[in-house]
């Protein structure tokens, strides 16, 4: 019963201003208020902040500050095999596996495909048929930074607006194709296993979605699709234009300002996923997500 009427919440409630008066809350700089909310948080989410770069909770002047808090990711035992490719965020997996064409899985009756997922975006679309995919949910006490699983040169940006339901499990379940119609950015790496999608979804209460080398994407939300092109691999101009972004593994790439869902996608046949993963598992940035065909190999 309760899980039916959080459903019906999303469907009531006015999302966006929500998220708007959230937003504003979160940054806010409310001296010993938001100390104090910033410690019941850490209690009711029994959160290390052992992990944390600055464990200092007077340090932080917004709830924000706090919520996109970094952490020390050089003390995490990252796998520094060229060929394995790590877990992007620390999360739950909600699904993994083979996309069979263009269909990624079924939940509850409700089918996911790229063509939704990617917006209609055919070109695309096509680098990811048959390919490979992973869902990660970061629950709300994990940081909110997320990693390349490989070293990549970005080649593409889209900004896609959307809906702000929650992602969470009890809400993933229940709302038909969630994550298509979210908004969204998704963002096409060429790495040395080919093209790789790195998506990552807004939801309720998301304040903002931010890349290191662009800032902050989203807000403001105008309801239009955006679409970045960055100098393509080999070019002439890859030596000279400062637009150029290539991020090593491991580096943070981006970040939510409260929490969501990051969706990795791959090549067909350019990666065999960690069969050990499944489902529910809780996983951490640096364990091994998939071993890669690298293509300068071959």
């Amino acid at each position: 019963m309760l899980e039916k009427i959080q459903v019906i919440l999303q469907y009531l409630l006015p999302i966006r201003w929500v998220n708007y008066f959230a937003g504003l809350i979160a940054s806010m700089k409310g001296g010993w208020a938001t100390r104090y909310a910033i410690k019941l948080f850490i209690k009711f989410y029994n959160i290390d902040l052992k992990e944390c770069s600055n464990p200092n909770i007077d340090d932080y002047e917004t709830f924000n500050d706090f919520f996109s808090r970094e952490f020390n990711i050089h003390d995490r035992p990252i796998n520094r095999d060229q060929n394995t490719l790590i877990v992007p965020a620390d999360g739950v997996i909600s699904q993994i596996g083979k996309i069979n064409d263009t269909h990624l899985f079924n939940i509850k009756g409700h089918s996911y495909y790229l063509d939704e997922l990617l917006a209609g975006h055919d070109t695309i679309i096509n680098y990811f048929k048959n390919g490979n995919f992973c869902i990660i949910y970061i629950p709300p006490q994990n940081c909110h930074r997320v990693y390349m699983p490989c070293t990549g040169t970005l080649r593409e940006l889209l900004y896609i607006p959307g809906e702000l339901f929650s992602v969470h499990p009890k809400i993933f379940r229940n709302i038909p194709n969630i994550l298509s119609r979210n908004e969204k950015i998704i963002c096409l790496f060429d790495t040395n296993f080919g093209y790789m999608a790195q998506i990552l979804v807004g939801a309720a209460i998301v304040g903002s979605i931010e890349t290191t080398w662009g800032g902050t994407i989203t807000p403001p939300r105008t309801g239009v699709v955006k679409h970045w092109h960055y100098p393509p691999l080999g070019s002439a101009s890859e030596t000279d234009n400062n637009e150029v972004v290539v991020l090593t593994k491991g580096e943070e790439m981006g970040a939510f300002k409260l929490g969501s869902t990051v969706i990795n996608l791959f090549n067909n046949d350019s990666v065999l996923l960690n069969s050990q993963l499944q489902p529910n598992d809780i996983i951490r940035i640096g364990m091994s997500l998939a071993q890669g065909n690298n293509r300068n190999n071959n």
